[in-house]
């Protein structure tokens, strides 16, 4: 520990597991308080480990990103218990695959409620609030993803979901420079979370694989031999967090394994 995120306050989204909860273990290792979304009433286990460990710099708070008024109802009480937001780390999604001539609405509104439209209008109302407060060193990361780097043939409503996530970074960078908030984002590539068994298996369903089998085999392609595991991307969020990052803004760091080359 460092102390790098000392006394600072991250609100963190998709917080209830897997990358969001490791993001927030490694902000606290540096002495981070941490404002924890997620969209589970009751508090998940794992958010409550993490909790018991750290009860007064963990809070959780449970809202759907998706609706403007828990969007509202969350910030307001991130800030009133831990004051004002320095660093927002937009984290939380959703996935979905299938053949492109199958694809319906259904799964196009989903995905894009969650990982556009809950992204943009949470960095929008947290970046006035940052404005409003006048807050030294904030910033913002949003979670983009290797699969908005490039298309593919089973996972075009993601991808473009995640691609719209580059993009709304860089604009974003730029309408926030004059007022010394960065925005940057990390892409994560393939991440050994429980997301990954759903992933898996719709894989195996619409390629004829056997379970775990496309977990194997993108494991295997990684450059560095191996699916990331959530505490790998904790480095990169701690690090754009801090002011070590202080003249890095509208980037996406590619956390990945060697999977995306930029």
């Amino acid at each position: 520990m460092t102390s790098r995120l000392a006394r600072r306050h991250v609100l963190i989204t998709g917080a209830g597991g897997g990358i969001g909860l490791a993001m927030a273990q490694a902000c606290l290792a540096e002495g981070a308080r941490c404002s924890l979304v997620d969209r589970a009433t009751d508090t998940p286990s794992a958010v409550q480990a993490v909790q018991d460990a750290h009860p007064d710099a963990v809070a959780y708070i449970a809202a759907d990103i998706t609706r403007s008024g828990d969007i509202a109802r969350l910030l307001d009480t991130a800030v009133a218990r831990f004051g004002p937001v320095h660093t927002l780390v937009n984290n939380a999604a959703v996935f979905d695959l299938a053949p492109l001539l199958e694809s319906d609405e259904a799964s196009f509104d989903r995905l894009f409620a969650v990982n556009v439209k809950g992204l943009f209008f949470v960095m929008q109302a947290v970046l006035r609030h940052m404005v409003e407060a006048g807050t030294e060193g904030a910033s913002v990361i949003n979670l983009a993803s290797q699969a908005g780097r490039r298309g593919e043939a089973l996972v075009s409503h993601y991808c473009a979901t995640k691609a719209a996530v580059i993009s709304y970074t860089q604009s974003a960078a730029l309408a926030m420079a004059p007022h010394g908030i960065r925005v940057n984002a990390i892409s994560p590539g393939v991440v050994d979370t429980p997301m990954w068994d759903q992933v898996d298996g719709l894989f195996a369903r619409h390629e004829h694989l056997q379970p775990g089998e496309k977990k194997r085999q993108v494991g295997l392609a990684v450059p560095l031999g191996r699916m990331g595991r959530p505490d790998d991307l904790g480095g990169a969020c701690v690090f754009l967090a801090s002011d070590e990052a202080r003249y890095i803004t509208a980037q996406t760091l590619n956390v990945d394994g060697g999977n995306v080359m930029s």
